[in-house]
């Protein structure tokens, strides 16, 4: 088919154009999807002494305490994320949650231990820390703030993983991006769910 198919009043390839651009419109966001997600910001990049971070800043479709309280729902984490994980034991003490997970990663063969601390801001958030396990480091923030009228959430957020492994840290990156946004669109869908009951 040429690109040009001349018709009664002019091309149709404008035509085709938008029709394209609505159609991934469509893929992007769903049928009567948000165009909240514009306002998200995710940026993902290997450091120069190894490890990757990520920083972002994301709104959420509830109030913070709706975000807090899945964010620290700890025995549930697994539930937040697509990559596969369990588990394996948890404890809080003293306000400080260990979550000693087990991780399935396509990039990794094999099962993965990361054992972290977690603390919860007095003012909103989460930050995590490794405290062993099969990672070089891990540092996971969460900072919460009330938008429109308390109604919404801005997330802050910014993680570094260095993992023990020979996969480049590009590719980790590159991995780590598409995790991120599947996670924070689940936990999207959820603190939606939550604030509707």
């Amino acid at each position: 088919m040429p690109l040009l198919d001349k018709q009664k009043g002019g091309s149709s390839a404008p035509l085709r154009m938008v029709g394209f651009v609505v159609f991934l419109f469509v893929i992007r966001y769903g049928v009567g999807g948000s165009l909240a997600a514009e306002t998200d910001r995710l940026q993902v990049a290997a450091e120069s002494g190894g490890g990757v971070r990520a920083t972002a800043q994301v709104f959420f479709p509830a109030r913070p305490a709706v975000v807090q309280a899945l964010l620290t729902d700890y025995p549930h984490w697994p539930a937040l994320f697509e990559v596969r994980m369990r588990v394996a034991e948890l404890s809080i003490r003293d306000g400080v949650a260990t979550v000693d997970l087990r991780i399935e990663h396509p990039l990794i063969p094999g099962e993965h231990r990361l054992v972290t601390e977690s603390r919860i801001f007095p003012n909103g958030g989460l930050v995590t820390d490794l405290k062993r396990g099969d990672f070089k480091r891990y540092h996971r923030v969460w900072k919460l703030n009330p938008v429109e009228e308390g109604n919404r959430t801005r997330a802050d957020f910014e993680l570094v993983v260095e993992i023990e492994s020979m996969v480049p840290d590009w590719l980790v990156a590159m991995a780590m991006r598409q995790e991120l946004e599947a996670h924070f669109r689940i936990v999207k869908q959820k603190t939606l769910e939550q604030s509707k009951q």
